[in-house]
């Protein structure tokens, strides 16, 4: 498929509404240039429909979603004034032409954007799906409608934090992982990606300049809070976030948050708090006035796989019991 990818790389230069995390370079970086592939439709000499996917290396024949990428999947060009129905239509042909040439896997496991809301061709492939969440922002061009959005632990969290902190960029991607690592460890959670792994994705955004670092510093010279987001033509997104365990009541995140999304709107158009499924997270998100958007969760796998996975499922039962 190394001719697909080629012509994929030349799509990616020009369709802009193509998301950041299906981008090739985005997925050189996350996956690494030999681990993810595309399958792709042409008419007339042009691709009209993509879907790139990552390979992961195990003992079994995966596809899986990258580290730090939160939705992948499908990408149509629709021709022009295409009603409804001949949409639906569309969307069949050209995704069941896609699962065709999809490769053989035990496993397959991706989210599609929330922009992709018709899965049913999936479905009638053999596939699963499952509803997340992710809050967006839709429109971040008037900041004052968007502040006045917020609900009032917000807003009281900023103006605490304008007390105490003083926010600043820095592209240190080392100072950065130390503090997002502190999150890590107060959950007693083990980190999804390592410093190298980290310093190869953020030379990659920082090379085409679209992420930056946010971070909230208090006049003993302790860091509160950081965030780093990213953005493409369409949206920003809150990709990583750290902060100090002991620091955590000053409102420095809410604060960073909202300097993010002020400077989100000199770039593009909408602010995606990427997620999340998590209660205590998902009800912070929403205070910012974001809205709902539910995204699909596919997957499907093979008898080999399934077997295994009531192997290991059935292996932890009888460890608990």
């Amino acid at each position: 498929m190394d001719d697909n990818k080629q012509k994929y790389r030349d799509l990616c230069e020009i369709e802009k509404i193509i998301p950041i995390f299906s981008k090739d370079w985005w997925l050189d970086a996350v996956c690494g240039d030999d681990n993810w592939d595309v399958v792709i439709i042409e008419k007339d000499g042009e691709i009209v429909a993509s879907w790139p996917f990552y390979i992961k290396k195990s003992g079994f024949n995966v596809i899986a979603m990258p580290r730090l990428t939160q939705a992948m999947g499908i990408w149509i060009s629709y021709p022009n004034g295409q009603k409804y129905t001949k949409r639906l239509a569309y969307e069949k042909k050209i995704f069941t032409d896609l699962i065709g040439r999809l490769p053989q896997v035990d496993m397959f496991s991706q989210n599609f954007h929330y922009s992709i809301t018709n899965w049913l061709p999936l479905y009638w492939s053999g596939f699963q799906q499952a509803t997340r969440y992710t809050y967006v922002i839709e429109d971040i061009t008037d900041l004052v409608k968007v502040y006045n959005n917020f609900q009032s632990n917000i807003k009281t969290d900023i103006k605490k934090a304008q007390r105490t902190v003083n926010c600043y960029f820095d592209s240190d991607i080392d100072k950065f992982f130390n503090t997002n690592r502190l999150t890590f460890e107060r959950q007693r959670m083990q980190m999804p990606y390592d410093i190298k792994f980290l310093k190869r994705l953020d030379a990659a955004c920082s090379k085409r300049e679209c992420r930056k670092i946010f971070y909230a510093q208090d006049e003993q010279g302790r860091i509160h809070a950081a965030i780093y987001i990213i953005w493409d033509e369409q949206s920003a997104y809150y990709l990583m976030g750290g902060g100090h365990p002991e620091l955590r009541s000053s409102g420095a995140t809410s604060l960073l948050l909202w300097k993010a999304i002020q400077f989100a709107a000199t770039v593009t158009k909408k602010f995606d708090f990427e997620g999340s499924m998590i209660e205590p997270v998902e009800r912070f998100f929403r205070a910012f006035g974001a809205v709902q958007k539910p995204y699909f969760s596919i997957s499907k796998a093979n008898r080999k796989m399934r077997v295994c996975q009531a192997v290991r499922d059935l292996g932890k039962a009888l460890l608990k019991g």
